[in-house]
């Protein structure tokens, strides 16, 4: 699992057929220190995320369970919303 903040919505009149009825979302990717951490990505929103909230997602096949749709093109999902993150900085070898 990883850590990302939904930064907006992604609207495809025209997709795959095994995307139609997805919510789609470009969340980006954070780090540790929830600052932003490679190119954002376009999700399948599993859990009613929105703009600005701080999620978790997956990618790969977890990603296609998720969505409970094994045979999608999907390759990332937000699986579920963060509340907030409490990092033990001690123990965070550098």
């Amino acid at each position: 699992m990883n850590i990302g903040k939904v930064i907006g919505n992604v609207v495809a009149t025209r997709k795959d057929e095994t995307l139609t009825g997805s919510k789609l979302m470009l969340t980006q990717p954070l780090d540790i220190d929830l600052k932003a951490n490679g190119d954002p990505i376009i999700m399948v929103d599993t859990v009613g995320a929105g703009i600005g909230e701080i999620v978790m997602f997956t990618t790969g096949t977890a990603s296609r369970n998720a969505a409970e749709k094994p045979d999608s093109a999907i390759d990332a999902a937000i699986i579920g919303i963060i509340d907030y993150v409490d990092v033990d900085r001690s123990s965070i070898e550098k």
